[in-house]
């Protein structure tokens, strides 16, 4: 057998094969498209030999991995940094990385990654494309927000882009260029609405078919929206063993450093989907006003002061909330806190 490291970059894959005695057969290079890995599956195909390849993941890995393997290979995605804990270089090159997965490979040491199915992968970017528009309209409107604020205009209504708060944006009389800046910042915001009620009207439609969505639903501060980007982010529950894992894998998590009798808590480790930890965040705030972690919430935020406390908490409930969903979408039930007789506190 063949083992064969890629190194993506924008322009180029640097290949690097070996054979199972870890002596290097080639190293050359290819272009990232389908062409290019046609001719580099042809050229190694030369050889005779089964190939198993590995790449880091990164954007476009997930091409080179489909491409690869319709040729008749077998790739692995490896986690990025635990690849670069297994191997700590002082001296680091393209051609270096694409030798180390190809040892990897050859060591049967690969940290390989869980690839979500087509399916899967399509419900997360509708997901992802809704919030990807509403931090766009969330900028916008701060920048109106700010420019009035320039020029002395508190807002003095709840909604600055309703009825009444347009009216009040027509008499303002700001100066130029800034009165063109938030006309065309509210043009933007309408189209926005437009194509986000697009978006959540298509979460809708897909998240009534999924079967995590209405169990997810079930949890305080999880709606249509939160509930189908939690269940996509999540993919399959059954990769995770144990509630512990899912935590872990949403990066909510602090960083651990210890040495001795010494343990030192950091930031938050952020590994795992970005999307998955917004959501759940954004759930956390809603759910901290429901008795179930009503409590909790406060007695955090009031031990550890004002500035820190209410990100702590938020954080704290969602890693509770992310414990529930666990022993939700497991055991297919809907949530029920400890002790609780009636499922009906989930309202």
């Amino acid at each position: 057998m063949l083992h064969v490291g890629l190194d993506l970059s924008r322009t180029r894959l640097d290949v690097h094969v070996m054979d199972q005695t870890g002596t290097s057969v080639a190293v050359t290079t290819a272009a990232p498209d389908a062409g290019g890995l046609t001719s580099l599956a042809y050229r190694l195909g030369e050889f005779g030999q089964p190939i198993t390849a590995v790449i880091e993941s990164m954007n476009g890995a997930r091409f080179i991995h489909d491409q690869l393997e319709l040729r008749g290979w077998t790739v692995e995605i490896a986690d990025a940094v635990k690849v670069k804990g297994f191997a700590p270089l002082a001296c680091k090159t393209d051609k270096i990385d694409a030798w180390v997965l190809a040892e990897l490979s050859r060591r049967d040491l690969v940290p390989a990654i869980w690839l979500p199915s087509p399916g899967v992968r399509a419900n997360r970017e509708r997901a992802r494309w809704r919030l990807h528009l509403v931090r766009h309209r969330t900028a916008l409107k701060n920048r109106i927000h700010a420019t009035l604020l320039a020029f002395g205009h508190p807002c003095p209504v709840s909604d600055l882009f309703g009825v009444a708060g347009r009216r009040l944006l027509d008499g303002l009389g700001l100066p130029e260029p800034w009165a063109g800046d938030v006309t065309a910042a509210l043009r933007l915001i309408d189209v926005l609405d437009g194509e986000i009620d697009d978006c959540e009207a298509a979460l809708r439609r897909e998240g009534a078919e999924h079967r995590y969505v209405p169990t997810l639903m079930t949890a305080p501060g999880i709606g249509w929206v939160l509930g189908y980007t939690i269940a996509a982010e999540i993919g399959d529950i059954t990769r995770f063993p144990t509630a512990k894992k899912l935590v872990g894998y949403t990066g909510l998590c602090p960083s651990v450093d210890q040495s001795g009798g010494h343990d030192w808590r950091g930031s938050l480790a952020k590994n795992g989907p970005k999307y998955l930890r917004w959501a759940l965040i954004e759930a956390a705030t809603h759910a901290a006003r429901h008795p179930v972690y009503r409590d909790r919430y406060q007695h955090t935020k009031a031990r550890l002061g004002r500035q820190r406390g209410p990100s702590i908490a938020r954080v704290d409930i969602a890693r509770k909330l992310t414990e529930a969903i666990w022993h939700m979408l497991t055991d297919n039930k809907p949530f029920a806190p400890a002790g609780a007789t009636n499922t009906a506190l989930a309202a």
